[in-house]
């Protein structure tokens, strides 16, 4: 009998020691979390836009765990605070459903994390630059197949997603830069050579962002139509679905030219644009080569698009939402200089460099297939915020 009434308290007290080991696990994985989240935000001059970033972050590993009958909003669990030195607490809460501590009336436990950063601004960095940004968020991000061989010594390549599998590097590729940096911690790597791989990483966010300056597109096109001829020159202007016959040699005069539709140069061509900046209205224009070309672009050196080479239109909705294709098939030989901002294009990448391109590259998924990659970053464009570079560190 005495058996039969101490059972219960028996198994509650092992439960309990149970719920209790999982629910400090949790508070550690809680910790973990936010201080990843306040790192992150730390990063960002505007408090509304630190608040977010903490927000985003906690977002998904939220919904995956707060998993009680009364739920409470993150927002009303989650305390983003500016304090007078610079520095930001944060402040997380959540329950702990527990299994056995229920039988005694404790149906949840209460979790709670705080988290301190100090972010400041160095003239010098010991850390390398970006060269490539992966800003989409799903499975195979990044796909290396065989032939591949990226060599870089001081660039890095940042991969946002935390899908399943981030990225997928196959056999008979070689990859080499000063760091490759995977939000994710899931991937699938069938060989090769990667070097310098760190997954669980915190990415660096898209630098330019509401940086570039827009331009309006005029309603009538300087160039249109089949164009012949061995060696053909083009103004500064809006160029509407234009196809080169031949393989002739194309020359883009210095300043923006506007592709609006697609420009399509055929195998053999070579197209020579110093001091220009291409600009794509929307996600369906595109300058295509046709295989076979040899390409050298430099972006301006100074104006209102210096720096940029090629970018895209970001401030439509519709248009963000539509991710397309754009390929670079340099295959002869390509030399490029500048930055690259197609946040709403999926790269495939398929050309040959003879020189080494300096160049920030943002898209939204990237494919490199056999190709012949040198690469170092590029350091001439507009100011992304800072004249240096930010440190961030953990204070609590």
């Amino acid at each position: 009998m005495l058996t039969a009434l101490l059972l219960p308290l028996l198994l509650v007290a092992a439960g309990g020691s149970v719920d209790l080991y999982a629910a400090y696990n949790q508070r550690l994985h809680m910790q973990n979390q936010l201080d990843g989240a306040m790192l992150a935000a730390a990063r960002e001059s505007d408090y509304d836009e630190q608040k977010q970033t903490v927000t985003d972050f906690l977002s998904a590993f939220d919904e995956e765990t707060n998993d009680t009958e009364e739920t409470v909003s993150l927002a009303e669990r989650l305390q983003v605070t500016p304090n007078k030195d610079g520095s930001l607490t944060g402040g997380y809460a959540q329950n702990y459903p527990t299994s056995f501590l229920g039988l005694i009336g404790v149906s949840a436990l209460p979790l709670s994390v705080e988290s301190s950063v100090m972010g400041s601004v160095s003239t010098a960095t010991s850390t390398p630059a970006s060269c490539i940004y992966v800003l989409g968020n799903q499975s195979q991000a990044v796909l290396i197949n065989s032939g591949v061989n990226l060599k870089s010594t001081n660039c890095r390549v940042d991969v946002a997603s935390t899908s399943a599998p981030a990225f997928i590097m196959n056999s008979g590729s070689t990859v080499q830069t000063a760091k490759f940096c995977v939000r994710g911690t899931n991937y699938i790597k069938n060989g090769g050579t990667l070097t310098n791989l760190e997954v669980g990483c915190l990415a660096n966010a898209d630098p330019y962002a509401g940086k570039l300056p827009e331009p309006t597109v005029p309603s009538t096109c300087t160039t249109s139509g089949v164009k012949d001829g061995r060696t053909i020159t083009l103004e500064p202007g809006v160029h509407c679905d234009v196809t080169f016959n031949g393989s002739p040699t194309i020359t883009f005069k210095p300043g923006l030219h506007i592709i609006k539709g697609r420009m399509i140069a055929n195998s053999g061509s070579t197209i020579i644009a110093s001091g220009v900046t291409f600009y794509f209205p929307d996600v369906n224009s595109e300058l295509r080569a046709n295989g076979g070309l040899t390409f050298t672009g430099t972006a301006p050196t100074s104006g209102t698009y210096k720096g940029i080479l090629m970018f895209e239109k970001t401030s439509n909705a519709a248009n963000n939402a539509n991710k397309q294709q754009y390929i670079f098939n340099g295959s002869k030989g390509e030399t490029l200089e500048g930055i690259i901002y197609l946040p709403n294009r999926d790269v495939t990448y398929n050309s040959t460099t003879n020189q080494t391109a300096r160049i920030s590259l943002v898209a939204n998924t990237v494919i490199m297939n056999s190709s012949n990659w040198m690469l170092e970053p590029y350091d001439g464009g507009p100011s992304t915020g800072g004249s240096g570079s930010q440190t961030v560190r953990l204070t609590k």
